[in-house]
């Protein structure tokens, strides 16, 4: 379901199921989860690009999962039955978490559609980055239920609520313009190979820099997010009395005296 190649520090996860629009399957949910718990631990990585092969990014949840769904649970009582369905909705939403806590940042490269699940996973990635032929697309309403894995939980921390209402109780496509004008996405680049030498060229650009400085602020960031102001700075306040005097900090004293580029240890 996935392809993954590590060049220069930055690993490249991409979608490779290209003949079924990227669609994801039962398989290839826990596989991402995987992945990205690894690259978590990769200290040899300090970014990573999610993308997707062919003509789409990812158009969604694989609709034979739907269907496993359905056949899992069809000899349970209904309590087991509704306790079941919970689990596997907590499955599904493991591995969009895992992208979200993942230490390294994220940039997700989106070209053609971006369905569904495909939205759940871009809004837990750090920056969002899209071929003018891209689209997104809350499609859950159109089949009568509400997107339960991710997208109504971050969706609104990165677009302005009435958008994001909107697009999930009309769903229907948002394009790449307005996706860049609504702040969803970063940059809006004119075709795929043009946003995969952006994406990569902004990915070297903090692979550059120090990693420690790296994962803290992408951890700072994430709980501002979700605590308060107040919460927020006191939690820097603790976490730079842990990291600051670092290695990390000397080398890029040094380099800035030295006038050369840094070199931070992986």
């Amino acid at each position: 379901m996935f392809t993954l190649d590590i060049t220069d520090k930055i690993a490249h996860v991409a979608f490779d199921r290209p003949e079924k629009s990227n669609a994801v399957t039962a398989e290839g949910w826990r596989e991402m989860r995987q992945i990205f718990e690894e690259l978590n631990d990769n200290t040899a990585v300090r970014v990573v690009v999610l993308s997707g092969r062919g003509k789409n990014f990812c158009s969604g949840i694989d609709l034979s999962l739907l269907m496993g769904i359905r056949q899992a649970v069809a000899d349970d009582c209904e309590g087991r039955l509704r306790e079941k369905l919970r689990g596997m909705v907590k499955q599904l939403q493991a591995p969009i978490t895992a992208i979200d806590l993942c230490r390294k940042p994220v940039l997700a490269a989106v070209q053609g559609a971006c369905i569904g699940g495909g939205v759940d996973i871009i809004s837990a990635c750090d920056m969002r980055y899209a071929a003018e032929d891209a689209y997104f697309c809350i499609r859950e309403i159109d089949m009568g239920m509400v997107a339960d894995i991710g997208t109504m939980q971050r969706l609104p921390t990165l677009i302005p609520d009435g958008l994001m209402r909107e697009l999930a109780y009309t769903g229907r496509n948002m394009g790449a313009a307005e996706a860049h004008a609504s702040g969803f996405i970063n940059h809006v680049y004119a075709d795929q190979p043009a946003l995969m030498a952006g994406v990569w060229e902004m990915a070297g650009t903090i692979a550059a820099k120090s990693p420690l400085a790296i994962r803290g602020t992408k951890e700072i960031i994430r709980y501002a997010r979700d605590h308060s102001v107040a919460d927020g700075l006191d939690y820097i306040s603790v976490w730079n009395a842990a990291m600051i005097l670092s290695e990390d900090l000397n080398e890029a004293f040094m380099a800035t005296l030295q006038k050369r580029p840094p070199t931070f240890r992986d």
